[in-house]
């Protein structure tokens, strides 16, 4: 296997567009609804097969349809889904998302199993089977966050696995310091420009950034949305621009990033190089409905990249 991605495996209910609630018990037609694996080991396993990677899969579902769904959705497009732990009596996380016009979304999340997701669920073995290890969820998984989750992390390191993390929202106030057990083992720390802030406290995602690598992760990469995504090493720091695509849809749009960069270290590429991929992929998935949206294949995201246009840097 390329890669394990451990952390949070979610089913998305997506309808768009939606600009209110109906006042009544009255129908309203829209255009799509679609349900998709996501979340952010799930959504990014999914990308990352289908940009070519092997890829298996470490999280918790329930024993309910919706978990039977999701993980016929994970083995249609090619994931490993053979160590998810099925909670018996639990639900399976989902998401209920409205989508607006403008591609904005409010969200409803019922946590279900992946709030006893615990490190007891990860077979130490699948670490030394991997050249790839992603944490996808940090502050979003009790059973797992803390101290059973450094030493997942440090395992992975020993093992000399390239190992990524991200978030899922600012679920706790004591991210930060969780952050500050993980980051030494994390090699590249991929949030977003909102959870950046919000965990920090800094004024910008440049002095936020610099704070994560004075946790100790060794590369960070801020997505910003419309406005690209910063990229702070020990070499320094360097924004790419987004692409000019019109914006259906942000969600699985991280997930997607996230995917691009691995698929794009694991071709020996440099970050930055990497981070382009990410770019690409993200900018393809924004441009439908759900996390899945951007049929993404190597081919297909390398096309893009050498082709869309460019927003300009601001």
């Amino acid at each position: 296997m390329d890669v394990l991605c451990l952390g949070a495996y979610i089913l998305d209910v997506l309808g768009r567009p939606i600009e209110e609630l109906p006042k009544t018990q009255n129908s309203v037609l829209i255009d799509e609804i679609r349900l998709t694996a996501a979340g952010t080991a799930g959504g990014t396993s999914v990308d990352l097969a289908r940009l070519g990677l092997t890829v298996v899969a470490a999280g918790a579902i329930g024993d309910d349809e919706a978990g039977e769904f999701l993980t016929m959705l994970l083995r249609r497009h090619g994931v490993d889904t053979g160590h998810l732990a099925v909670k018996p009596g639990l639900r399976t996380a989902t998401t209920m998302l409205p989508i607006r016009s403008d591609g904005t979304r409010a969200a409803w999340h019922m946590r279900g199993a992946n709030a006893v997701f615990g490190a007891a669920d990860v077979p130490r073995h699948l670490l030394e089977d991997v050249r790839f290890v992603h944490f996808g969820g940090v502050g979003a998984l009790p059973g797992l966050d803390g101290p059973d989750c450094v030493s997942l992390l440090a395992a992975a390191r020993r093992a000399g696995r390239t190992v990524t993390a991200d978030c899922l929202g600012f679920k706790r106030a004591d991210t930060a310091e969780l952050l500050a057990g993980y980051l030494p083992y994390v090699d590249v720390f991929l949030p977003n420009d909102e959870e950046a802030l919000l965990i920090t406290g800094a004024s910008g995602v440049a002095e936020a950034a610099a704070e994560f690598r004075r946790m100790g992760a060794a590369a960070v990469i801020v997505t910003m949305g419309a406005q690209g995504c910063l990229i702070s090493t020990a070499q320094g720091d360097r924004r790419l621009p987004a692409f000019d695509v019109p914006a259906v849809d942000a969600t699985g749009c991280g997930d997607a990033f996230t995917a691009g960069v691995i698929a794009g270290l694991a071709q020996g590429w440099p970050l930055e190089r990497a981070a382009e991929l990410g770019t690409a992929a993200a900018s393809l998935t924004v441009q439908g409905l759900g996390s899945d949206a951007g049929n993404l294949s190597l081919a297909r995201v390398l096309d893009h990249l050498a082709s869309a246009p460019r927003r300009r840097l601001t």
